[in-house]
C-alpha cells in the first residue's frame, strides 16, 4: 500500500501499518493506550510535516528517504501522549535521530559507492564538479554519523532552524550549554572531516 499521497504521508494509514517501526529518542516514550491513537494526530502532521521532512532530510540529503523517515515518526508519535507543547521538539529530536541511524547504517554502502565514483570518475569539467560537490556531501554526512550522538544531533538542530531554547528542551539540556555543545560538534566535524580527507 502506498503511504504517501502527493508527497505528503497519510496519518491514518500510516497508524494502520502493523509491525512498523517506532522511532526512539533517547527519553522514556509516554505511550498511548495499546490499540489508541492520539486525537490530534491530523492537526499536528498537518502543521508539522514539512519540519520533520526538512530535519531528516538535512541528515540525509534525499527527500525520500527523509519522508520515510517522516511516516516512521508519525507513527511512533501517534502511540504517544506527548504533551502538546513539547510535539515540537519532539518530532524533531526523533526525525534527527532516526535519520542519524538511516545514515550510520548505510555508511559502509556510501564508502562503496565512493570507490565506484571515484574509479569512474569523468574528466568533463560540468560532471566533474557535480561529483565534486555530491562528494563533499557525502563525506559531511560521513563524518556527521561519527560525531558522538549528541553532538550530531544538537548540530542537525541547531542547522534545521530550533532556536537554542527549543534545542535545549529537545534535548534536555541547559540552555547555556547549547551554544558550547554546537561549537563543540561544529569543531570535531571539521576534524573527522580533516582527519579523512583524500590527500591530493
Amino acid at each position: 500500500m502506498d503511504l504517501v499521497q502527493h508527497g505528503r504521508a497519510a496519518p491514518a494509514a500510516v497508524l494502520a501499518a502493523p509491525g512498523a517501526p517506532v522511532a526512539r529518542d533517547g527519553r522514556e516514550r509516554r505511550v498511548a493506550a495499546a490499540g489508541r491513537v492520539r486525537a490530534d494526530l491530523d492537526v499536528i502532521f498537518r502543521r508539522e510535516y514539512r519540519r520533520v521532512v526538512s530535519v531528516a532530510a538535512r541528515v540525509l540529503g534525499s527527500r525520500d528517504q527523509a519522508e520515510d523517515v517522516a511516516q516512521e515518526v508519525f507513527l511512533a508519535l501517534g502511540r504517544t501522549t506527548v504533551p502538546e507543547g513539547e510535539v515540537r521538539g519532539w518530532l524533531s529530536v526523533a526525525a534527527a535521530h532516526t535519520a542519524l541511524n538511516l545514515l550510520r547504517a548505510k555508511r559502509r554502502r556510501a564508502s562503496r559507492e565512493e570507490t565506484v565514483a571515484a574509479a569512474e570518475h569523468t574528466v568533463v569539467s560540468d560532471v566533474a564538479d557535480a561529483v565534486v560537490s555530491r562528494d563533499e556531501r557525502r563525506r559531511v554526512r560521513a563524518a556527521l554519523a561519527r560525531l558522538p550522538r549528541k553532538q550530531a544531533l544538537t548540530l542537525v538542530l541547531r542547522h534545521s532552524g530550533l532556536s537554542y531554547a527549543e534545542v535545549a528542551t529537545a534535548l534536555d539540556m541547559s540552555p547555556g550549554s547549547v551554544g558550547t555543545t554546537v561549537r563543540r560538534a561544529e569543531s570535531a566535524l571539521r576534524k573527522e572531516l580533516n582527519r579523512h580527507a583524500t590527500p591530493e
